[in-house]
């Protein structure tokens, strides 16, 4: 029997162990058999990702920075432009006195030529500034430009025509100044 046992021992070659039928010690011989690699960090692909990130973190910093600059350009321009709207809105009583003074009849002709002369030297003032005078009689009624304060029913006139104005429109680009005060017909 001894002999058997020495030929057993033979045909299982040494680098082998011998199999054992319990299941734990099974699995230990795989798992001693199998060994485990962890995956070292690649230091390529780690510094490709932080690039990666750092350059989308600059990306929306730029744009962040590009809209807070043209927020704050468009924020001056609409101060600056809101201030001279303020300013003209001031004078828009003297270019109302000079327009009855003009409606009025009088005698002396060189009273009437200065109250001209006065009137052409605001009107190109205010031409400077780019105000826009609207308002004239025969245009079609537009609520965000003119305020309606009379209606007329006439046949003679197109519905919503301007009849008669009581006081000029300004603006200034998009922005109204003063609405005009206007008759309408129904």
């Amino acid at each position: 029997m001894a002999e058997e046992t020495k030929k057993q021992q033979e045909a299982v070659p040494a680098d082998q162990p011998e199999a054992t039928t319990a299941p734990d010690a099974a699995e230990a011989q795989e798992a001693a058999e199998v060994p485990v690699q962890e995956a070292a960090p690649d230091p390529l692909a780690e510094a490709q990702e932080a690039l990666k990130a750092e350059h989308d973190n600059y990306l929306r910093l730029a744009a962040e920075y590009d809209n807070y600059r043209k927020r704050s350009q468009k924020e001056k321009d609409n101060l600056f432009r809101d201030g001279k709207c303020s300013a003209v809105e001031k004078f828009l009583p003297v270019y109302d006195n000079l327009s009855r003074a003009l409606e009025q009849e009088t005698a002396d002709a060189a009273y009437k030529k200065g109250v001209e002369m006065t009137m052409n030297g605001l009107l190109e003032i205010l031409k400077k500034l780019e105000v826009n005078v609207y308002g004239e009689p025969g245009e079609i009624f537009d609520p965000n430009l003119h305020n309606a304060v009379m209606h007329i029913d006439d046949d003679n006139y197109k519905e919503g025509e301007i009849v008669q104005v009581f006081q000029k429109g300004f603006s200034m680009g998009d922005k109204i100044i003063r609405h005009a005060m206007v008759q309408t017909a129904n």
